[in-house]
């Protein structure tokens, strides 16, 4: 089967649906076990690592589908898609949980962000104290800022650019040539 016969696109849509009910069934279990591992670095990097693996396995069924061999660009449009579906669905669900849910989480993670700011700097021998007030409010409001809807909607923004790094790499991962066809 060649890639014509199939578009990275239509089929990156289901894997993205997936993808993205299992981070919002890892973000309510988070949330409903311990709403400040939500916060927490390691809750990233564990959805990060789930991410890529659905995503990789993802990506080579579908190369699979198509006969064993897929290019470069039909891999990124592929794992670009399925990232922004996956994206999408992350987005609504936890506009759902900062605002419908529970509207106090965004102030509780807000807090827990900036104290971990606060606990970095210090690690890095930096003394919080030293900073003048207006920046240790610029830095909360900031921390804050980020689970506001437009917070939100503008990070997704940002994370476009992320998902493009990402569905590169990927992309890369994903691609098989047919050597068969080199001349």
């Amino acid at each position: 089967m060649n890639e014509q016969a199939q578009s990275p696109i239509q089929s990156a849509v289901r894997p993205g649906i997936i993808q993205g009910l299992i981070f919002l069934v890892l973000t309510y279990v988070t949330y409903f076990i311990d709403s400040s591992y939500l916060a927490s670095a390691y809750f990233g990097l564990i959805a990060m690592v789930i991410f890529f693996g659905l995503i990789i396995y993802f990506g080579k069924e579908f190369r699979k589908e198509l006969g064993g061999f897929m290019s470069f660009g039909t891999a990124f449009k592929f794992s670009f898609f399925s990232i922004l579906t996956s994206g999408l669905i992350g987005l609504i669900g936890s506009i759902l949980l900062y605002h419908l849910i529970d509207p106090s989480l965004p102030q509780v993670l807000a807090d827990i962000t900036f104290e971990s700011q606060l606990e970095m700097m210090e690690s890095f021998g930096a003394s919080p104290d030293s900073l003048a007030p207006e920046v240790l409010d610029d830095m909360r409001e900031a921390s804050a800022s980020n689970f506001t809807l437009i917070g939100q909607l503008k990070g997704f923004g940002f994370g476009l650019i992320a998902y493009a790094i990402i569905a590169l790499i990927l992309g890369a991962i994903l691609k098989k040539r047919d050597k068969s066809l080199d001349f």
